[in-house]
């Protein structure tokens, strides 16, 4: 007898669904284990879509403003010097590349500046051009006047400021505000100074040079505020560190230490209109620290003749290199003869190697630490018995 068709199982719109288990059990092509991992699986994922927020907005790092901005002329360049801001605007530290960017404006001596002078961009730097210029956190960076520039802009009164800003999306500029304005009058500054010289002297480097005549343009020099020297141990341009001013040649660096090599550059200093400006550098001057200047002679020597010897003692030296003592004798009309082949390291000597009934002359010199040797000291005369 044949089987009757099995009715297929519909569900009301309103009736209630039979539960998981009733799938389960008419799924028996599937073990029971797989079943409840994708159970587990499906409620997890319902569960982390279910606390998902809403989307966060990119963050703008746009950089805070520039505070410290100080300038300065040397020659036909302005040296510009700041801090980097390290923050954004947010308080939050800065991830994106840093640009650097520098403005100025010019106002004719005797006019009155506008409610809102314009300044213009000048240069920009961007990451890997302003690194080179970097010194610890701030940013030394000379921007060069042409002389065209120098000449028309001469006398005026210079604004300059400085931004930085980084990119945003679709490398959108996110820009800092300006930095504190600088006013900085042109001024038509020394020649540079010529034929500077460095020499080994007495403890000390000795530098000279020739005094500037003229100015840039070319006009006579009357007065000059005085010179700013700077030294270096290596050579290298960004080396050089502000040593001292002084008012006229020749100076002496006595802060030095012997059998070192250094490097000089000298500025001439004008002052006018309430500030200073610069001449562009001298030429290097390199010098190696030696010792080539002898002790003084030694004084106060006395020869006394004991019983088969003569005792030699004088007043001690007070240089601080001081390393020792040479002393020296001869007879009659004879050259001196060295007899000590050491340093004697105080002040005084037992001669045991004189003959009785003779006549004896002596001598001492001093001798450094480098070698250099005094003169010698005034004769002291015996006669040994």
């Amino acid at each position: 007898m044949s089987r009757p068709p099995r009715e297929r199982q519909t569900a009301d719109a309103g009736s209630t669904p039979p539960p998981l288990s009733f799938f389960f059990s008419r799924c028996s092509c599937v073990r029971p284990a797989r079943h409840f991992a994708v159970v587990a699986l499906s409620l997890v994922l319902l569960a982390g879509c279910g606390t998902q927020g809403p989307p966060q907005p990119p963050r703008v790092e746009r950089p805070e403003a520039v505070k410290d901005l100080s300038v300065e002329q040397v020659g036909h360049t302005l040296e510009f010097r700041f801090t980097l801001p390290q923050l954004a605007t947010d308080g939050r530290r800065l991830t994106e590349p840093l640009e650097v960017e520098f403005f100025r404006g010019a106002m004719q001596p005797g006019t009155t500046a506008p409610p809102a002078l314009v300044l213009s961009l000048w240069i920009d730097l961007g990451p890997s051009q302003w690194q080179a210029h970097l010194r610890g956190e701030r940013l030394v960076y000379s921007a060069a006047l042409s002389e065209k520039e120098f000449a028309e802009q001469q006398g005026s009164i210079l604004t300059l400021e400085v931004r930085t800003l980084t990119r945003g999306f679709r490398r959108r500029p996110l820009e800092s505000d300006p930095s504190n304005k600088i006013s900085l009058p042109l001024l038509d500054v020394p020649r540079p100074v010529m034929n500077l010289v460095a020499v080994t002297a007495e403890k000390a480097i000795e530098l000279r040079w020739t005094r500037p005549v003229q100015t840039l343009s070319g006009k006579p020099l009357d007065a000059l505020a005085g010179y700013r020297i700077y030294r270096s141990t290596t050579g290298k341009p960004e080396s050089y560190s502000f040593l001292t001013e002084t008012s006229e040649p020749p100076f002496l660096d006595s802060n030095i230490e012997i059998g070192r090599t250094y490097y000089y550059r000298v500025r001439a200093m004008l002052r006018a209109q309430g500030v200073e400006g610069d001449s562009g550098d001298s030429e290097v001057a390199e010098v190696t620290a030696r010792d080539i200047f002898p002790p003084a002679a030694p004084t106060g020597l006395t020869a006394v003749y004991s019983p088969g010897a003569v005792e030699l003692l004088w007043t001690a030296n007070t240089e601080p290199d001081l390393a020792g003592y040479y002393a020296y004798r001869h007879e009659g009309q004879g050259p001196p003869t060295k007899i000590t082949k050491e340093l004697l390291r105080t002040p005084l000597l037992r001669d045991a190697t004189v003959q009785p009934g003779r006549a004896y002359a002596y001598q001492v010199t001093a001798v450094d630490l480098s070698g250099n040797e005094s003169a010698p000291s005034q004769e002291a005369q015996v006669e040994t018995q």
